[in-house]
């Protein structure tokens, strides 16, 4: 049975972070708190983990997570040929709702799934996300439903969606933002908005510029 883990106070939730993070050290899914909506998750640089997260989701390995870090000071040791377009906009955004896709540095020893060379990557507002990832390092993350129904803004939605799939699930309370991150590509000539979210595209414009190209969103 998954266990229910309070992290709405940071002066109680010591023991809740204990446990998420002895949950991510053995290679099991946990979901976490975020800004945005909560996320189903696991260690980055565990292929097994990975594969956990995606089958917990329904998703198959054409649909590789995101990566959440604990701040813009990780993205070199992930990333290579980052324009500087992206840094200002990771700069302006981090922590927020934006999420980033760069080329990965070939030399990591991890599988995300069919990712060809790319790595999405971003830095959540949220103390109990935060305080997560300072101690575990890079968690692929993706939102906390099944595919195709809607994301979770709560842990009992989530829980609802996902069930013993998930060996520990963070409750924080309500996602404060409750919309998805906005995803730009930041891997060709131009930064393109690929999905839109909880950063506007005025404020990408106000940032960037003609940097960025035409979105699909």
């Amino acid at each position: 049975m998954p266990v229910i883990l309070d992290c709405h106070d940071p002066a109680s939730w010591g023991p809740s972070l204990d446990a998420a993070v002895d949950a991510v050290s053995r290679g099991a899914v946990i979901v976490l708190p975020t800004d945005t909506v909560y996320g189903v998750g696991a260690d980055a640089f565990s292929p097994e983990a990975v594969a956990a997260v995606l089958a917990a989701k329904g998703r198959d390995r054409q649909m590789p997570p995101p990566v959440l870090i604990p701040d813009v000071r990780t993205v070199d040791g992930l990333a290579r040929e980052v324009p500087d377009a992206a840094r200002v906009l990771m700069d302006a955004c981090w922590p927020g709702a934006l999420t980033v896709i760069v080329k990965a540095q070939p030399s990591l020893a991890w599988d995300l799934g069919e990712t060809h060379g790319t790595v999405a990557l971003r830095v959540p507002d949220h103390p109990a996300a935060l305080a997560l990832l300072a101690r575990t390092g890079p968690l692929a993350v993706t939102s906390a439903n099944r595919t195709g129904e809607p994301a979770a803004t709560t842990a009992a939605g989530a829980e609802e969606q996902l069930g013993d799939a998930v060996a520990a699930y963070l409750d924080a309370g309500d996602s404060p933002l409750g919309v998805a991150s906005t995803i730009v590509d930041a891997t060709g000539p131009s930064l393109r908005i690929v999905r839109q979210g909880g950063v506007s595209r005025e404020r990408i414009v106000e940032l960037v510029g003609d940097a960025l190209a035409g979105d699909d969103g």
